[in-house]
């Protein structure tokens, strides 16, 4: 997969994220774009999945219509030793979020109805 990840994250992150193309906000020189432009960007270079620690996204983005998935990391903060705990779990989502979606690691608990 090919992956964006956000310009709050750690680039140490990426070697960690294994098996997947991982370039960051900054080597794509998209530093300082607002949310929208910056997925429109991302689809346009081929991105398939989006790795943000934004909490906010889904909120303020409509991602239906997207063609790329979204994870977020919703860790203690975006320190690369809060990080890391998560990255199996982030594989898993990178691996199967779909177009259009948001994934949330670690996932929310289900609430029973």
């Amino acid at each position: 997969m090919r992956v964006l990840l956000d310009e709050q994250l750690p680039r140490q992150l990426a070697p960690h994220l294994v098996g997947h193309e991982v370039r960051t906000v900054q080597q794509q020189s998209w530093a300082g774009l607002k949310n929208g432009a910056l997925l429109t960007e991302a689809e346009q270079a081929g991105f398939e999945v989006f790795l943000t620690g934004d909490r906010n996204l889904e909120y303020q983005q409509n991602l239906r219509n997207r063609r790329l998935g979204v994870v977020v990391l919703a860790a203690p903060s975006n320190a690369l030793e809060d990080l890391l705990p998560l990255v199996p779990e982030v594989l898993g989502a990178i691996a199967t979020v779909q177009a259009g979606e948001l994934r949330r690691v670690p996932a929310r608990p289900e609430v029973a109805g």
